[in-house]
């Protein structure tokens, strides 16, 4: 019984390592891999929500916060403003003025 618990609490952990915030609940993702790091990028208006998903043995943020931009510049088209967070979740909000995409 007790092995059953653990591999349920296991899942449910698993399982919300990609689940977006309230606010990016409703979008797809999409996977994008940038050098080492895997994310699902989320984005809505001038805002993305990055969140990596692969497995780094104690990755800096400053790597991560790069690859991370990278990756919500590539998914939304726009450039980006200012990134928060940390190694696993990222917030990017972003500058999509017309100029400004690709």
């Amino acid at each position: 019984m007790k092995t059953a618990s653990v591999m349920i609490i296991v899942s449910v952990i698993i399982g919300g390592c990609n689940t977006p915030s309230p606010h990016f609940r409703g979008i797809d993702p999409v996977r994008i891999t940038v050098e080492a790091s895997v994310f699902d990028v989320r984005v809505k208006r001038e805002t993305a929500e990055v969140i990596r998903i692969n497995p780094e043995y104690a990755p800096r943020f400053g790597i991560i916060k790069n690859r991370a931009g990278i990756a919500a510049t590539t998914v939304s088209g726009c450039r980006v403003k200012e990134i928060l967070g940390d190694q696993a979740l990222a917030i990017i909000r972003l500058d999509c003025d017309q100029a400004n995409q690709r």
